[in-house]
């Protein structure tokens, strides 16, 4: 029995990685999902919500902007619109992705899609929480 995953994370634009992990705890749709070494197959949609993996002893993040997750093999592959590794969060843009999000919902204009906004607000305190994580 393996004791190991590859863990493989997707966008349209990039493979934002591909790591060997122990463990990795992502937020589906319907609440956080535990994978580790051997999980039988399963095939989940992913909440707008930090990713967690842990490789010998230390944890690590990834912003996952919704998506699919598929467990097979020891393989977990993330199908996102958008990702980010902790180290490529960029605080002060995502601090600005949240002023710019929360003014537009407050504004409540005729022309402003209220519902993007409320989602671009989660996107932004998603990786603020990574970035403050990270920071400590």
């Amino acid at each position: 029995m393996s004791t190991i995953m590859t863990l493989d994370i997707l966008t349209p634009e990039r493979s934002v990685c591909c790591v060997e992990a122990d463990i990795v705890i992502a937020r589906a749709l319907n609440g956080e999902l535990g994978i580790l070494p051997n999980h039988a197959p399963l095939i989940a949609a992913l909440d707008i919500a930090p990713l967690r993996y842990k490789k010998d002893g230390v944890e690590h993040y990834v912003a996952v902007a919704s998506g699919f997750m598929e467990v097979k093999d020891n393989r977990i592959a993330i199908l996102a619109p958008a990702a980010e590794t902790e180290t490529e969060v960029d605080f002060a843009r995502a601090e600005s992705a949240k002023e710019r999000a929360e003014r537009r919902i407050a504004e409540h204009a005729s022309d402003t899609d209220v519902r993007r906004a409320e989602l671009a607000l989660r996107r932004a305190l998603m990786r603020l929480k990574i970035a403050e994580t990270v920071r400590r």
